[in-house]
């Protein structure tokens, strides 16, 4: 189990600029859906900017965090999403 506000510091430890959202999807600290807006994902692949997440978080995938749901977004991709 990892608790949200450690998840968020490990994401922003690699990418500082990022506007993160966590929600723990069953209360047990192990099942996430992760929102991500950062200039780092600006011109990837949504592979690569699920790679980029999955590296940050390491070896806590599949021990301490058992489902994890990404969305991620330049600052662009997401403005245009809003509208």
């Amino acid at each position: 189990m990892i608790p949200p506000t450690e998840l968020q510091a490990l994401l922003l430890a690699e990418m500082p600029d990022a506007d993160i959202e966590v929600t723990d999807l069953t209360g047990s600290q192990d099942h996430y859906s992760v929102r991500i807006v950062s200039v780092a994902f600006e011109g990837k692949t949504r592979i690569a900017a699920h790679k980029l997440v999955y590296g940050a978080l390491g070896e806590r995938v599949g021990r301490e965090i058992h489902a994890l749901s990404l969305q991620t977004f330049s600052p662009a991709s997401w403005q245009a999403k809003q509208g």
